[in-house]
């Protein structure tokens, strides 16, 4: 099967994706022979592309006598036959250029980045900030919004802010409040959310609580803010650029694209599974059991803090976008990101 290509047909399968990825268009045995010097005939150019065919590497459109890849065949090019390049000096300084987080909130930063992607590949950019149960807590904040009801915000090491409405006693006063939120800022600055929540349930089942009446509360209140998971954060930047694609013109294509970008719940599975592996990942819509990726690639790469918190970056596109081109930009912004959650730990 294909993991026994001889070296003819690895070469003639690369030459089909490299030219369909820059034409968008099914390529022909006559183009191959004309086009790369194989030194060999059209007929014999075919014959190896029927074999391909044959394999699943191929497919032919029924509009065309010429070929396209499929997702196995995508998947064997990535795998087997994909050269990435690292960047030299003068681009990684171009591509540090492009980035502007000077005195930028998380938030905005988290924008910036997912912008910049979409802007350097003209497919669309991701950013995944990281997990609320992996940031280090900062800050806690409570604000009242009507009889009963309170604003929490929360604020991580690195700037990340979460917002969450739960109900409390409406005989608390913003002075009890404030009381509170200094409280909790002094007891669980610098622990992880895992932390915070092991310590507070601790705390509750401490029998000096029951007379502080201040405390109690704060515990609380603190416990209503931290019980769930918050929704991971998704920034999309550039979505319109998928739609311009060839493979997505028709309605029906452009209206599952766009609601998987509303969604985002597919996005985030996938750069889900992309935090348990090291380096780049690369995601085939056709080759996964997201049947609304199809003709989809997603390029992901982690950036974390040395503190262990973990959000995920990457570029999705048609799945012949240019990965040779792509995989180099994905990898050293997330090295860039790194940097930057560190920097902002340090100064804080």
């Amino acid at each position: 099967m294909a993991d026994s290509l001889n070296e003819r047909s690895q070469n003639i399968l690369e030459a089909i994706v490299e030219d369909y990825i820059s034409s968008a268009e099914p390529v022909g045995s006559r183009a191959i022979s004309r086009k790369h010097n194989f030194n060999l005939s059209p007929a014999s150019v075919r014959n190896v592309m029927a074999d391909l065919e044959e394999m699943g590497l191929l497919c032919s459109p029924h509009t065309s006598a010429g070929r396209i890849p499929t997702g196995k065949g995508f998947q064997y090019y990535i795998d087997t036959l994909l050269e990435v390049r690292d960047l030299n000096r003068n681009e990684k300084q171009n591509l540090r250029n492009s980035y502007r987080f000077q005195n930028m909130r998380m938030e905005d930063i988290m924008q910036e980045v997912g912008r910049v992607l979409s802007g350097l590949s003209q497919y669309t950019g991701l950013v995944m900030a990281p997990k609320f149960i992996s940031t280090i807590f900062r800050q806690i904040e409570f604000v009242r919004l009507s009889q009963g009801r309170l604003l929490v915000i929360y604020v991580s090491e690195t700037g990340l802010v979460q917002n969450k409405v739960i109900e409390a006693d409406p005989t608390i006063t913003t002075h009890d409040l404030e009381k509170i939120s200094n409280y909790l800022n002094s007891e669980l600055n610098g622990l992880t959310i895992h932390e915070v929540r092991a310590k507070l349930n601790q705390e509750l089942q401490n029998d000096r609580v029951l007379y502080d009446k201040l405390k109690k509360q704060a515990l609380s209140l603190s416990c209503a803010a931290l019980q769930d998971e918050i929704e991971d954060q998704l920034y999309v930047s550039g979505a319109s650029l998928m739609l311009g694609q060839p493979e997505f013109s028709t309605p029906e294509q452009m209206k599952r694209l766009i609601q998987t970008f509303e969604s985002k719940k597919i996005l985030i599975d996938l750069l889900d599974q992309g935090q348990s592996a090291q380096g780049v990942q690369i995601f085939i819509g056709s080759e996964s059991s997201h049947v609304d990726l199809e003709g989809c690639s997603l390029i992901t790469s982690n950036f974390s803090n040395q503190k262990g918190a973990i959000g995920s970056l990457g570029v999705i596109g048609p799945v012949r976008m240019n990965y040779s081109q792509v995989v180099p930009i994905v990898d050293f912004t997330a090295q860039l990101v790194s940097r930057v959650l560190d920097r902002e730990i340090e100064e804080k």
